[in-house]
């Protein structure tokens, strides 16, 4: 009986579902993104799972502002 599933080798978007201990190699699934404001241009570094509205001023993503993840 042959595997239908490639062990060694998940696809991507099968390695994103997993919970973080459950991945062929650990690692978290949250991340930091960096917000631009689009009226003052000031960078706000907020969490990705933040359970909690940022201080220090409206760090929202709304239409037309601009993020990006941050690399490790």
């Amino acid at each position: 009986m042959p595997l239908t599933k490639d062990l060694l080798h998940p696809s991507p978007e099968e390695e994103k579902r997993k919970h973080k201990n459950k991945h062929l190699v650990q690692n978290s699934n949250s991340y930091f993104i960096d917000v631009k404001c689009s009226e003052c241009y000031k960078i706000t570094t907020v969490f990705s799972h933040a359970q909690t509205v940022p201080t220090g001023g409206k760090a929202r993503l709304t239409e037309g502002c601009s993020f990006r993840k941050k690399q490790h």
